[in-house]
């Protein structure tokens, strides 16, 4: 029996499914996280991560873990695969390993593995498309000091801002003011920004605050709706930059959306309404979880087609 694997290597945990090649998935497994590898211990957190949730996953399928050699395996790795592609080759007996970014295979368990675009809004932002011709072209994803316009981390900073303005009398007032203070144990907006300076508040636990925004901009807070408006625009643009990089105006595009900041209805009817004002665009949810995509794109590697028939939810 052939077997795959696919990796989705993420900031917060690590997911692998294992399939044979009729496209079943024989079983799934989580580790810890893995974006980082450059250091010596971020080598270590890698090989743990990917380790365990190979691991686990055989276990699932009933094989040892020490005797598995796959015909293609694929992972799909945040942060980047560059620093990352020496270790994954080394660790896992293959014939073949396709190391890739988390944008990839987000893309392929979104549409299974057919064209389109992916636009991924979470702790950052980027969209990712390729085209039935094989062209492929990323927007975004520039990071948070220079870009990751419409994430998570870009709303809560959007509306510290508005919550400095507020407090200084040089913006319209906003429930942002109270609530960011409240949620962050700080005594004023200026306490609240010093706090998001240090390390005991990185971008990801910064990020976990735009739920916030989106509660208020839902109890009918004027500047915390604009706040969600402008984000879904910015992701709309991300959207449409890949697009017209890569397909010809009115035809079909498949787009899809993933990510913890899509879960702000507001937020969402925004952006899919801009999304579909272009002729040909037609915007729906993923198919498939990114863990699944990296699955696919491992049979794609290994020159398979399969469509996959069980994908269990591993998170």
């Amino acid at each position: 029996m052939r077997l795959f694997l696919g990796v989705d290597g993420g900031q917060s945990d690590t997911t692998a499914l294992l399939g044979d090649e009729d496209g079943r998935v024989l079983g799934a497994g989580t580790g810890g996280p893995c974006n980082h590898a450059s250091a010596a211990e971020g080598r270590q957190k890698l090989v743990r991560a990917v380790g365990d949730s190979v691991a686990a996953a055989c276990a699932q399928a009933g094989l040892d873990a020490g005797a598995v050699r796959f015909a293609a395996a694929c992972f799909g790795m945040s942060g980047g695969p560059e620093d990352k592609q020496a270790t994954l080759r080394e660790m896992l007996p293959a014939d073949v390993v396709v190391v890739t970014d988390d944008a990839e295979i987000a893309l392929a368990g979104a549409t299974a593995g057919e064209p389109g675009i992916i636009t991924i809004a979470g702790t950052g932002s980027i969209a990712f498309g390729r085209h039935a011709s094989g062209g492929t072209a990323r927007v975004g994803g520039w990071g948070y000091i220079f870009g990751d316009e419409g994430s998570g981390f870009d709303i809560v900073r959007q509306a510290l801002r508005a919550a400095l303005r507020a407090e200084e009398g040089w913006g319209p007032p906003t429930a942002l003011a109270g609530a960011l203070l409240a949620a962050t144990g700080s005594t004023d907006a200026n306490d609240a920004l010093h706090r998001f300076y240090t390390a005991s508040w990185p971008r990801s636990r910064v990020a976990s605050l735009a739920p916030l925004v989106d509660e208020i901009a839902n109890a009918g807070d004027a500047v915390a709706g604009e706040i969600l408006q402008n984000a879904a625009q910015q992701l709309a643009l991300l959207t449409a930059s890949v697009r017209r990089q890569l397909w010809k105006p009115g035809e079909f595009a498949r787009v899809a959306w993933t990510g913890g900041v899509f879960h702000s209805r507001l937020l969402l009817e925004r952006y899919r309404y801009l999304v579909e004002l272009e002729e040909g665009n037609r915007a729906g949810p993923p198919e498939y979880s990114p863990a699944a995509g990296a699955l696919l794109e491992a049979y794609r590697a290994a020159g398979l087609h399969a469509r996959l028939n069980r994908v269990p939810d591993v998170k």
